[in-house]
């Protein structure tokens, strides 16, 4: 009976010591998952051009230890210190200033790239699945960048909206952990950022100055035309108009036809035709403020009584210098 008794002593220790080996083999097979955000880098952004700019980051997702049953990653992406409205309307800040911009899953930026974890984000985070195996797979995906147009009157600065913790978080575990996402499971952070620089930039736009058809100069003849400036928002410019190409001086312009004959005239800054437009800053050039938008500023000519020449077409070319 001692025999016996000794028997089911020793085989109730090796039960247990397989139980507990088994168990410790199960543990280390558990998925772990990292994963990491290149910085969505826009560059420079001219938003007096009003249009979209659109730029790319990469997401590298790494999971071990993943089983028959496979592996199930979500990638959520929040706010970021920039601030947001939702997930569709994210902000970079320079300061108190905001850019409107956003994080998108496709080429076509028309699905929002949302998060798990920010219950206003009114977009879902994104699916990453793994097949069943063992060991290490990874994944990668596109993360799609667009400022938007319509913000012509932001100012010029650096910004940035920086993400980490809940803002650039994973979820993952088994497909049957996870589900659709919405059951946390084990989480994982990284950082990246989001930049842009707004730069001071400055354009214009012309027409042509026409004094119509004229038969005798024994009168003033007077014309107007129109520049539209565009400079960033708050920038100081001023707009100069040199003597053009015929002679003369900033003053005293010509316009000339075919032979040898000119015809003098005037350009000026005011109705009264009082405030000659030249090209020195401080003296004869039109100064003004960008808002972003684009301005009008208006150019007055006269053509004052003179000798008339023989008939023809008389013109001039002037060159306009903006200087910001």
């Amino acid at each position: 009976m001692k025999m016996f008794s000794r028997a089911i002593t020793i085989f109730a220790l090796i039960a247990g010591f397989c139980c507990a080996s088994a168990y410790f083999s199960a543990a280390r097979a558990a998925v772990s998952c990292t994963f990491s955000i290149t910085n969505t880098a826009f560059g420079s952004v001219d938003v007096t051009a009003n249009t979209v700019f659109d730029t790319t980051a990469t997401l590298t997702v790494n999971c071990m230890g993943i089983t028959g049953a496979g592996a199930r990653v979500c990638v959520s992406l929040g706010i970021g210190t920039g601030g947001a409205t939702n997930a569709a309307n994210r902000f970079m800040k320079s300061g108190a200033n905001t850019l409107l911009y956003s994080l998108f899953t496709d080429a076509a930026r028309s699905t929002v790239w949302g998060s798990e974890f920010w219950a206003g984000a009114g977009a879902p985070a994104v699916q990453i699945n793994f097949a069943g195996g063992t060991g290490t797979q990874f994944a990668t995906q596109t993360i799609y960048g667009r400022v938007f147009a319509g913000q012509q009157t932001v100012v010029a600065g650096s910004y940035l909206s920086a993400f980490s913790g809940t803002d650039a978080e994973i979820n993952y575990g088994t497909p049957a952990q996870v589900g659709s996402c919405t059951t946390t499971r084990t989480t994982a952070t990284t950082t990246f950022n989001v930049t842009a620089t707004v730069p001071t930039t400055c354009r214009i736009a012309t027409n042509n100055l026409n004094f119509g058809t004229a038969g005798v100069l024994a009168a003033n003849t007077d014309a107007t035309t129109t520049l539209s400036p565009a400079c960033t928002n708050s920038t100081p410019y001023n707009i100069g108009l040199n003597q053009g190409v015929n002679g003369g001086s900033v003053t005293t312009r010509a316009m000339k036809a075919a032979g040898p004959a000119l015809i003098n005239y005037s350009l000026f800054r005011d109705a009264g035709r009082t405030m000659n437009w030249g090209q020195t800053i401080g003296t004869d050039t039109a100064a003004g403020t960008g808002t972003g938008l684009a301005q009008s500023a208006t150019v007055y000519g006269r053509i004052p009584p003179q000798a008339t020449p023989s008939p023809g077409t008389y013109n001039d070319t002037i060159v306009v210098t903006l200087t910001y």
